[in-house]
């Protein structure tokens, strides 16, 4: 991915409220390589501050200086609606703001019902590349933005060469229990998806999350589902559960991995302000690629 990014060309990045260290890092390392062309708006004075004690250098990009996080946030969907940048990143401010500025009704760039979170890694312990959705956006999702969740990932997964995603719906555990929803809603999906009512994929569960990634613990408890052991994409049944398992990939098992926001009429980085600027230059690359690919570029 990294390879066909770079044949591609520095492709625009703006960066909203980009005076952060470990942003600033990540747009500097993808500027290096020669993908990005970045876009900076926020605090001029404080992003060449740390440009200055990093070694970075600056030259050739392009600043806008705003000391407003709101409009800064503005000023960066604006670029975007013009079709002036490829890609999107969060920078030092909110989720919060710079999605209000997205979903605007009037002056937004919403491209589909629902916007989520995707998180990238490639486990080592299974050797594969494995989306967890939705470790940022929705709070307690119900069933219609759950099988929204999923269409999104699968777009993402197809995108990236998989023409049949397999999606497991993570729970606590494998059996329906009415008194735990995410059993029933995840046993609706694989029924909304046998019907296909969910498209391009083929979705199984519940599981737990053993049984979901390793086919040894879905024998050992019975389960004969072809998704069990060989998913694509993880959907984790809230925020909690998707945002503890996006950490734990990052910081316990050390998988390389990248987030992004999808749904957006161009990919939006936004990572964890503890992700370290190798992640974020991850997500950098895997936004350009992902542009590319949406815009019919040949990859």
């Amino acid at each position: 991915m990294n390879e066909v990014v770079r044949e591609m060309g520095r492709q625009r990045i703006v960066v909203a409220a980009a005076h952060d260290e470990e942003v600033l890092r990540a747009i500097d390392e993808a500027a290096c390589r020669g993908i990005a062309q970045p876009v900076l708006i926020g605090r001029q004075d404080r992003i060449l501050q740390i440009a200055r004690q990093n070694k970075i250098e600056t030259g050739t990009w392009q600043f806008i200086d705003e000391p407003d996080d709101a409009e800064a946030c503005r000023q960066a969907v604006r670029i975007i609606r013009q079709g002036e940048a490829e890609a999107i990143m969060k920078g030092l401010v909110s989720t919060a703001l710079l999605l209000k500025a997205i979903l605007n009704k009037e002056t937004g760039i919403r491209d589909r019902a629902l916007l989520s979170h995707i998180g990238l890694f490639f486990v080592r312990k299974i050797q594969r590349f494995v989306i967890v959705t939705d470790a940022a956006m929705s709070i307690a999702p119900d069933l219609a933005t759950k099988k929204q969740q999923i269409e999104n990932a699968v777009e993402v997964m197809q995108l990236l060469g998989v023409d049949r995603p397999y999606v497991a719906c993570v729970c606590a555990l494998e059996q329906i229990n009415e008194a735990m929803p995410a059993t029933v809603d995840a046993a609706e999906l694989v029924r909304m998806n046998r019907q296909g009512e969910i498209a391009g994929c083929l979705v199984g569960g519940p599981f737990a999350l053993d049984n979901a990634l390793f086919v040894e613990a879905a024998r050992r408890k019975g389960i004969s589902d072809p998704v069990a052991g060989d998913p694509h994409i993880l959907l984790m049944p809230n925020i909690e559960s998707g945002n503890v398992l996006y950490k734990a990939l990052s910081f316990l098992c050390d998988s390389p991995g990248a987030g992004l926001v999808v749904g957006a009429r161009a990919p939006v980085i936004l990572t964890s302000r503890s992700d370290d600027h190798g992640t974020k230059l991850n997500s950098i690359i895997l936004a350009l690629y992902l542009a590319a690919l949406k815009k019919g570029v040949s990859c």
